[in-house]
């Protein structure tokens, strides 16, 4: 185990703003590069950020910064990013799949051009994103960089609770866990680690607040999986692969058990749990 990210470069799809700024914004406390890749290069009302906006918050935390706007779903796209991140930085330590698209509806309520988003940012782009940086990932193991992929997804479960009120929404994030899956099992003979992560409550995040119903009082904030991520990839890799970890459970691993300061609401004992937790 590492106990920085100082020089490493962390290539993070969705890191405008949320858990994926957090992420990026915890490693440049180290000294760590970061690539954001997402679409947002205007500012928007309702969803605060951009990719200008946060490398200049990943900067003022002390990392370096290089924005690309890209969409994880178009093929040419991401490999222009990750040559951009490589030319730039000279490699690509570590991928944080964090990019996502939700719409928690049933069946006859989700159009096929909304199933398709979700299917082409949660699955492909994860899987399109992983592929895309593998041979800098290998060279980061040959290196002995210690390289990490890490998928932002949910625990795998077949129970039909999880699927039956947005059936397309879970296969999909189900698609990213999947992901976790077959490429550990599939990069480990390499060196390369690959982990999911999730919270077990529901995050503050801008996008969150979009959705109808949501108590934003009785969430966390970002910055405990960025606190959770930061133990995973500071991690050896190839030691810890395939794991599906959540957040507070992770930090209690690591004698972390005082959560009170990432309660949007102090004092808060009764949380919006997330999906997918039992």
């Amino acid at each position: 185990m590492t106990t920085t990210l100082r020089d490493k470069t962390l290539f993070i799809t969705g890191a405008s703003r949320g858990i994926g700024l957090a992420i990026a914004k915890r490693a440049a406390a180290d000294g760590a590069r970061i690539a954001i890749v997402a679409k947002t290069t205007e500012a928007n009302p309702k969803l605060p950020g951009t990719i200008y906006s946060a490398a200049a918050e990943i900067e003022a935390a002390g990392g370096q910064a290089l924005a690309i706007a890209g969409d994880i779903r178009d093929e040419a796209s991401v490999l222009a990013a990750v040559a951009q991140t490589v030319e730039r930085f000279g490699g690509i330590d570590i991928l944080v799949n964090n990019a996502s698209a939700i719409s928690l509806t049933p069946t006859p309520m989700t159009p096929m051009k909304r199933f398709d988003l979700m299917f082409g940012v949660n699955v492909r782009g994860t899987y399109l994103c992983t592929q895309a940086c593998l041979p800098e990932l290998l060279k980061s193991a040959a290196a002995g960089r210690n390289p990490h992929v890490l998928n932002m997804s949910p625990p795998l479960s077949m129970k039909p609770h999880w699927f039956k009120n947005h059936v397309a929404y879970t296969m999909a994030k189900y698609g990213m866990s999947e992901c976790t899956l077959g490429h550990a099992a599939e990069f480990r003979s390499h060196g390369i680690a690959v982990n999911s992560l999730w919270p077990r409550t529901a995050i503050a995040t801008a996008a969150l607040q979009m959705i109808p119903g949501i108590d934003i009082a009785r969430c966390r904030t970002p910055e405990i999986l960025a606190d959770a991520a930061w133990l995973v990839l500071t991690r050896d890799a190839k030691t810890v692969t395939g794991n599906f970890f959540i957040d507070d459970t992770l930090l209690a691993q690591h004698g972390i058990t005082d959560l009170e300061k990432y309660s949007v609401t102090p004092g808060t004992k009764d949380f919006v749990l997330d999906f997918f937790v039992d």
